[in-house]
């Protein structure tokens, strides 16, 4: 069992058992979707039995998923450090910009800007100077990454939120990569929003998300709630308890929960950062190897390129070679991993080895994979 003060190779251990699906290869692909816990498995299956077998109405049915979505915005909320006021629950970014967009009275002509971090090369000065140069007098909301999605770095999201501020626009931070990931304290930002999925970082299921509001936007976002500004879910949603599949529900804020809880936000922040740091000085001492993700402005996620090496190619290697699961950054032709707390540094040793063997070779002359033969034994 997961408990918060075992040495770290028995927690270890004991996180890898709880996650079945790390042992199905060398997990790298959180960014894209976490691996499950087999307690939030467990418990969205108890709840899918029990409407199965007792139905989904009733009259006490509004208030047991009233008080599942409190569970989850409270689980949720420890994560980002933030009060469960703040917090709402979401079906995903979209619905997430829909509800930060329901709080501005738009005008004919204004516009959403959307920043990334498409140059590795830049640093944090020219984000600011870059987003200062995209900011127009129509500007009315900016969506930006805490931690970008292809490069695996990190924006400046303070500086940001009050350049953004000071052109009378409203930020909107993706927290898709950070939070679960890295330390997260949405109330020192100074952004208007903080979105997170369910699915990545914070190991919850598919099709859910939360949605943090600044305390100035807490009472107009109409959400459902005590009728003093808290936040329980999105105000655009229907049907059901408010348009959620309650199972999943549960089974966020028992990941949540789980991470924060078990397993400890500070261990895992921890050693997330040293797997990391390991990683990209393995990476980066490998001739013909490129890490695109800045080291000093880097959270748990790498990019990376081999020359001579298409990524999709590079991958599809890494796959058949060393069981590596992992995804392809098409914009930047890069593969991207992403560092957990449950990887190991042996899987990052085999990982980085394999790396070396393509790295040595081309697409052409690169030796044959094993096959296994499989024989006849009628």
């Amino acid at each position: 069992m997961v408990a918060p003060f075992l040495p770290d190779a028995e927690k270890l251990a004991a996180v890898r058992e709880a996650l079945p699906a790390v042992s199905a290869g060398i997990y790298f692909d959180t960014p894209r979707a976490g691996p499950l816990p087999a307690e939030t498995a467990r418990s969205m299956s108890d709840l899918a039995g029990w409407e199965l077998a007792t139905g989904r109405a009733g009259s006490d049915r509004r208030e047991e998923a009233l008080s599942r979505v409190d569970e989850a915005r409270a689980a949720v909320a420890a994560i980002l450090t933030t009060d469960v006021d703040a917090v709402a629950l979401t079906t995903g970014m979209r619905d997430a910009v829909s509800i930060a967009a329901a709080a501005i009275e738009w005008r004919p002509g204004d516009r959403v800007l959307h920043v990334g971090h498409p140059d590795p090369d830049l640093d944090g000065g020219d984000v600011l100077t870059a987003l200062d140069r995209a900011l127009q007098p129509a500007t009315r909301l900016v969506v930006c990454p805490h931690v970008d999605a292809a490069t695996g770095a990190r924006l400046p999201i303070v500086e940001m939120a009050g350049l953004v501020r000071d052109r009378g626009a409203l930020l909107l931070v993706d927290g898709s990569q950070a939070a679960g990931a890295i330390p997260v304290t949405v109330d020192d930002y100074g952004a208007d929003f903080y979105a997170v999925p369910s699915s990545t970082w914070l190991l919850g299921p598919e099709g859910l998300g939360a949605l943090a509001a600044s305390d100035r936007h807490r009472g107009r976002l109409g959400g459902v709630g005590d009728g003093a500004g808290s936040l329980r879910a999105a105000p655009t949603l229907e049907g059901g308890p408010f348009g959620f599949h309650l199972p999943s529900v549960v089974g966020f804020g028992r990941s949540c929960g789980w991470l924060s809880m078990y397993v400890g936000l500070e261990w895992i922040h921890r050693r997330s950062a040293e797997l990391a740091n390991v990683a990209a000085g393995r990476l980066e001492s490998i001739e013909g190897v490129t890490v695109l993700t800045p080291r000093e402005a880097g959270g748990t996620l790498l990019t990376f390129g081999v020359r001579g090496w298409p990524a999709e190619l590079l991958l599809e290697e890494l796959g058949a070679r060393v069981f590596a699961i992992a995804s392809v950054v098409p914009s930047i032709d890069a593969v991207r991993i992403g560092l957990g707390f449950f990887n190991t540094e042996d899987e990052i040793e085999r990982f980085a080895d394999t790396v070396a063997l393509l790295a040595s070779h081309t697409p052409e002359t690169i030796p044959p994979r094993r096959r296994l033969t499989v024989l006849d034994g009628t």
